[in-house]
This record gives structure tokens, C-alpha cells and sequence, in this order.
């Protein structure tokens, strides 16, 4: 099970990646890739809703400093994130996971439950994002675009990620 210094250290490699995706991988006017919702969905519920928000500003704002050019965006749009976490875990998961401190996985929920509830992270991770990234100047299917065809990419590459953070039951 992969839980304490090695989700740590999962976590941190990630998002060094997330650093050199965005860094290196330009994906055009219409996609923004981003695994940074999914890392902080994936946090142990056990973390408490303030420190994963600091957590989730922090690695916004590293994000922000040492790859993107707008400081903040990503630091603005994740922490919304971390304050819906764990009402998406109730919507989507039951209570009861919350209150036994447990962790989800592919495994005990299926791949359709995962899926539903890393779509509503990714979603309101974007809604903010692509609200503040356009501030106004760009159309609206402009904007509807960016965030349909982001929202399918980062699905897909949310769903490698929660694959690799999450614990394996099988054990």
C-alpha cells in the first residue's frame, strides 16, 4: 500500500513533472494539461481540508513560478480544488469513507465512480482557470473549447495519475 513517505515522494515527483509538461510540452491555444487536480484529489483523507488547501497553493505556486508566465493561476484555480475534496468524496463515495480515514482506489469503487469524481475536480479546476486565463477578453466557444477539450485531455491523464497514487487493494 502506498501511503506516508512514499505518497510524499510520488507526490513531489509529480510534480516536478507537471513542472517540465508545462515547461516543455506546449499543447496549443485549446488544451491545458495539467495533473495538479488529480494530485490533490488523490491527497489521504486524513490531511485536513486547511493543510491541503496550503498544499494545494503551494504546488500552484511553484507551478506558477517555475514554468508558467501568468503567477497564480494555477495557485487560484487548485484551491478550490482542495476545498471541494472532500465534498466530492461524500457525493460520490459515501461519508463513511471519510469517517474511517480511509483512501479510495480503482479497485473497491470501479473505474466509473473514479472517473465521475476526478471529471467534477478537473472541472471546477478548469472552470477557474480557463475564467481567469481569458479575464474577459476571449469569446465564449472560445472559452467552451478550451475547457471541453481540456477537460477530456486531463481526464485521461487524471486517470494515470490517481491510478499511481492511490493504494492497491490487492495486497
Amino acid at each position: 500500500m502506498k501511503t506516508g513517505g512514499n505518497f510524499t515522494f510520488l507526490y513531489c515527483l509529480m510534480l516536478l513533472c507537471q513542472i517540465v509538461l508545462c515547461n516543455f510540452s506546449p499543447f496549443g491555444p485549446y488544451i491545458v494539461l495539467t495533473m495538479l487536480p488529480a494530485m490533490i484529489f488523490c491527497m489521504p483523507l486524513s490531511i485536513s481540508m486547511i493543510s491541503c488547501m496550503f498544499i494545494a497553493f503551494g504546488s500552484g505556486l511553484a507551478v506558477d513560478w517555475l514554468s508558467e508566465g501568468l503567477i497564480g493561476i494555477n495557485a487560484a484555480s487548485l484551491v478550490p480544488v482542495a476545498l471541494a475534496r472532500k465534498s466530492i468524496v461524500k457525493m460520490f463515495f459515501g461519508e463513511d469513507l471519510i469517517t474511517r480515514g480511509d483512501s479510495f482506489s480503482f479497485n473497491k469503487f470501479g473505474t466509473a465512480k473514479v472517473s465521475a469524481a476526478l471529471m467534477s475536480a478537473i472541472a471546477i479546476f478548469l472552470l477557474f482557470y480557463v475564467m481567469l486565463d481569458g479575464a474577459g477578453t476571449r469569446p465564449m466557444w472560445f472559452n467552451l473549447a478550451y475547457f471541453g477539450a481540456s477537460l477530456v485531455c486531463n481526464w485521461l491523464l487524471a486517470l494515470l495519475v490517481t491510478h499511481l497514487l492511490t493504494p492497491d487493494d490487492r495486497k
